[in-house]
């Protein structure tokens, strides 16, 4: 009878020591999991971090990236040679009228613009233009958008003030306008300067004005 309890004291300690180890085994492999699943989420957080600088970082344009896109666009369509091209093909047709004159000005300036447009549209449609050059382009297509209303707004302030006919071109900082004519009065000048600087945002300096018959 003793031996009998004194076995069941030995299988109760060996349960003992087994339940023991088993439960330090569970909460080692709980603590590392735990370990293991904070290392990934400070690692899934610094990569996050990381991705979020870099995106910062590639939707900032350069002044390089300006320029490059810029000058793609300039390089296909100069608008100062546009500009002359339209006055010289003009003037040169001895049988052209001054009402003519203006028409067909008038449609070369805007095909001139719908060119640049277009030029930026392109831009837009490449898949291997980067997201900061689109950017600027499409920015581009707004300023160019701006300045043909800017134009148009002027052109109808002049006429309001009894010019019977007139064109502008804008080329970056210099303002052409073209007044239909015999002759200009100082007045007139002064007139024609005040509405152009002020609603194309100009230097008086900046504006060159003639009149044609």
């Amino acid at each position: 009878m003793k031996f009998f309890k004194k076995n069941q004291v030995i299988v109760a300690v060996i349960g003992l020591m087994l339940i023991t180890a088993g439960y330090l085994n569970f909460k080692n492999q709980e603590k590392d999991y735990m370990s293991a699943i904070e290392t990934g989420i400070l690692a899934d957080s610094e990569e996050m971090a990381g991705i979020g600088d870099a995106t910062l970082v590639s939707t900032i344009p350069t002044e390089t990236e300006k320029d490059t896109l810029k000058g793609e666009i300039d390089d296909t369509d100069n608008k100062e040679n546009i500009i002359e091209e339209v006055t010289n093909s003009v003037e040169t047709n001895a049988t052209v009228t001054t009402d003519e004159y203006f028409t067909k000005s008038r449609l070369e300036r805007e095909t001139m613009y719908s060119k640049r447009i277009e030029s930026y549209q392109e831009m837009l449609d490449k898949t291997t233009v980067s997201e900061t050059q689109k950017k600027i382009a499409q920015e581009e297509i707004t300023r160019i958008g701006e300045e043909q209303n800017a134009i148009m707004i002027t052109e109808n302030l002049l006429k309001t003030k009894g010019f019977e006919d007139l064109i502008i071109f804008i080329n970056d900082d210099s303002v052409n306008v073209i007044i239909k004519s015999k002759e200009l009065k100082k007045e007139e000048v002064a007139q024609i300067q005040n509405i152009i600087t002020r609603e194309l945002k100009t230097d008086i300096e900046n504006i060159h004005i003639t009149n044609k018959e």
